[in-house]
């Protein structure tokens, strides 16, 4: 990574009434060489010489962040210092990588926040990247994915996700539809991204009451912010799917320009299982066959070109990305044997444009101390082909800005407003649109703050929000629901394909979220802290959450939300307008977090109490209707007519509100054994249940647990990590329970320095073991489980 230099030259630097000189050591006195200084409310860096010294220009600073690799951050407060002497900065050793949070408009880390934070970046990123976000992120401790067949999944954090979970791409939404249903992949690349950022728990304050469950930000180098030359490239090969991708970053520019360029393209086949797709499935011997889970290859590439003109205070530039994706749906057919064809050639084309403009300004104005703009715009189309025609195109396109005014301290609190504005154009058009077009607009302002009081950091903030939703068409169909309890006979399937409505209206819903935020971190002694955090946090339900009233193939179900309402009158069921309020969904979420940070034993346990008010869930009514989606059975007796004679209908699940209780925990421990081994043991559980009725919800992680270890010697690096996830029995109703799994992964990489740029060749085993797991979070669990044994090859560079 590139810094700019206040101090190109400390030796030719000339000392005045404000400048400040020392050096960084260790614990042992030693110069820590080329560590980082950092100004508070500001994007200017001092690097520290080879002989550890630095020099610089202190007027208008108060407050410094030291970071260094392999050392715990240190936050100096200028004004308790002796101007009379030399200062001398000691850093700890600590075995927790500390990366600074890009997201958000405050100094946050690892150790340095209120809230639980992760970050995922550099080897660590590339070793654990896949071909979706969650999938990529299934392993950060509190997060799980809802595998979908291995061509889209989304993160789970705390049991929470879907609209309760905000995907951002440099702080703004992705814009897509991968929040309205599982099988819709995430338009985000992780292969051309600098770090992923995970907020666990409510991040409303800063990116809205959709970031209720918590964020994860991707954040790439679109918008450049220097003019240096450098970059990477990534090659690889896989052999679970005959997966090959490449992926180039690019920086370079030429005085006050800089310059950005970042592409990818990966292709893939349906990928291999170690058992029968289908769990009901009658295994026969096939010893030479190999099986394969149907319509889960994917082909996709994007390219990004990005430009900033580059000031003495910060930075102004523009990005446009293309992304282009082709994946087939599991579910729609059904795997098998290699030899086997598929039922059905069903499959998604993806494609986004995206343009963002991202400034950063630091002021020498009394009272504001920076301005940082984001501005983003999405064009978002999904189209679901079969047999080469779309069936259903789903379109978002999304505009978004975001305004931070940034005030200088007052009192030595440091802060500033968030404006947010952002306005989606959803719509649905097809065999399978259970969602009517509608707009979505928030308006919102926020007061984000904090302030150093000896050894506590306080952080506070609070949000205000305007959302509306307006659906010109929402449909209300002639819906014959009925029951399976002995009644298959007398029930008329041709009747319900009949296409009939009893109502089509207009819907108009406003809503005013408003989120509190209050957290103190306390540095009880050296290396060592405890963080409290209060969060209060409202949400709107999404357009998805109120208006669908359809079939839902991706989730195998009929979809109806909260507008509408079931009433049953004896053995007779219809549904009708709800004539009752809707509610905001409501959070009251504690977090409380114990971490020690230095020494060669790192630890970082948190707890949390998260308890809502009005959850919005699919609640199974017992149910069904025929699917929208025809297909064409060919029956030669009457036994099989008999077998598929609800083959055509879905379980119906109604959107309604109750209040939830979701408490557990995440901890990890890391210790440096020796020099060149290190070992790391962690867990996490979230236990989730509707508060009057004790039910549990749907689809909630198992306990997890397990052990990593990593071994270097010379340029060899060696990782082998042990996951257990065990038995999920906690279902709800109508669900049925989750068989745990063991998960063994390893990696070695060869780095090889080549000039000034470097190498590194690796070899990757993922379920070594070649293991049946079946993802408990998953739709399609019962006849997609994950990959069997797979290995990759590869080779990245970076210069």
């Amino acid at each position: 990574m590139k810094y700019k230099h206040l101090a190109l030259a400390i030796s030719t630097l000339t000392a005045n009434a404000y400048a400040l000189e020392g050096s960084v050591v260790n614990s042992e006195g030693d110069p820590i060489a080329d560590a980082i200084i950092e100004f508070e409310g500001s994007r200017d860096t001092v690097v520290v010489s080879q002989q550890g010294t630095f020099l610089f220009d202190e007027k208008g600073v108060s407050e410094i962040h030291v970071t260094a690799p392999g050392y715990s951050h240190k936050v100096i407060h200028l004004d308790e210092l002796n101007p009379n002497e030399t200062l001398v900065i000691s850093l700890s050793r600590s075995v927790i990588e500390q990366i600074d949070v890009i997201g958000i408009p405050i100094h946050a880390s690892v150790i340095e926040s209120a809230q639980p934070i992760s970050v995922l970046s550099g080897d660590e990123l590339r070793n654990r990247q896949a071909a979706t976000l969650g999938d990529s992120l299934e392993n950060e401790v509190g997060v799980h994915s809802n595998f979908h067949g291995n061509v889209a999944s989304t993160p789970i954090i705390r049991g929470l996700s879907g609209p309760r979970v905000q995907i951002t791409q440099n702080s703004l939404d992705v814009s897509d539809v991968s929040r309205v249903g599982p099988d819709h992949a995430v338009a985000s690349e992780v292969s051309t991204a600098e770090q992923v950022e995970v907020l666990r728990g409510p991040a409303t304050l800063f990116f809205g009451s959709g970031a209720i469950g918590g964020v994860v930000n991707v954040v790439d180098k679109r918008v450049p912010k220097d003019a240096d030359t450098y970059g990477e490239w990534y090659v690889s090969h896989e052999t679970v799917n005959s997966q090959n991708l490449g992926s180039v970053n690019l920086n370079t520019g030429a005085e006050n320009v800089a310059f950005h360029l970042d592409g990818f393209w990966r292709e893939s086949d349906d990928y291999e299982v170690p058992v029968a797709p289908e769990q009901d499935h009658e295994e026969e011997e096939h010893d030479e066959d190999k099986f394969t889970v149907g319509n889960s290859g994917d082909e996709s590439h994007g390219f990004t070109l990005g430009s900033s003109y580059l000031l003495d205070n910060g930075y102004v530039g523009v990005s446009f990305g293309r992304l282009d994706r082709e994946y087939g749906i599991p579910g729609h057919s059904h795997g098998g044997h290699e030899h086997e064809a598929d039922e059905e050639s069903v499959y998604a084309d993806l494609e986004q444009d995206r343009v963002q403009l991202i400034s950063e300004l630091d002021l020498d104005n009394p009272w504001l101390s920076a301005i940082n703009t984001r501005v983003g715009y999405t064009d978002y189309t999904h189209a679901e082909i079969e047999e080469g025609v779309a069936g259903t195109i789903f379109s978002n396109k999304t505009t978004e800005a975001k305004l931070d005014l940034m005030h200088q301290p007052f009192n030595e609190w440091k802060g500033g407003l968030v404006f947010h504005y952002k306005n989606s154009d959803a719509s649905a058009v097809g065999e399978e649109a259970f969602t009517p077009p509608s707009d979505s607009e928030t308006f919102a302002l926020a007061l984000v703050e904090e302030r150093h009081l000896g050894d506590f950091l306080v952080q506070l903030g609070a949000r205000i929000e305007r959302v509306t939703i307006n659906a010109d068409k929402v449909l209300l169909p002639q819906l014959e629901a009925h029951s399976h309890d002995g009644d298959d006979e007398e029930h008329d399937h041709e009747h319900e394909e009949e296409s009939t409505f009893t109502r089509v209206f207009q819907s108009e819903q406003e809503f005013t979220p408003v989120s509190l935020s209050a957290g103190v971190v306390w540095d009880f002694t050296p290396g060592y802290n405890v963080a409290l955090s209060f969060t209060h946090a409202e949400r709107a339900p999404s357009d998805s959450e109120l208006l669908s009233f359809g079939s839902h193939i991706g989730t195998r179900s009929f979809e109806i939300g909260a507008l509408f309402d079931l009433h049953e009158e004896g053995s007779e069921a219809h549904f009708e307008l709800n004539e009752n309020p809707i509610e905001l969904e409501t959070s009251n979420n504690i977090d409380l977090t114990f971490r020690k940070h230095e020494g060669n034993f790192g630890l970082i346990l948190n707890a949390f109490l998260n308890q809502v008010d009005n959850y919005y869930y699919q609640a199974a009514t017992g149910l069904y209707a025929e699917s929208s989606h025809s297909h064409e059975h060919d029956h030669d007796d009457e036994e099989t007519v008999d077998e598929d004679i609800h083959a055509d209908e879905l379980p119906i699940y109604l959107f309604t509100s109750a209040d939830a209780e979701l408490y557990g925990f995440e901890a990890q421990g890391i210790w440096q054994i020796t020099p060149n081994l290190k070992s790391t043991v962690f867990s996490d559980y979230v236990h989730t249940e509707l508060k009057d009725t004790g039910a549990y919800l749907p689809r909630t992680p198992p306990l997890r647990y397990g052990a990593r270890f990593d071994y270097q010697w010379n340029s060899v690096t060696a990782n082998l990590s042990w996951s257990h996830y065990e038995d999920q029995n906690k279902v709800a109703a109508l669900e049925t329970p989750t068989l745990g799994y063991d998960w063994i992964d390893a990696v070695v990489t060869w780095n090889l320095p080549v000039g000034s740029s470097e190498l590194a060749l690796f070899v990757k085993a993922e379920n070594i073991t070649d293991t049946e797991a079946r993802i408990h979070t998953s739709f399609l669990k019962d006849i997609a489980p994950k990959p069997g044994r797979n290995f990759s090859i590869g080779i990245r560079g970076s210069f």
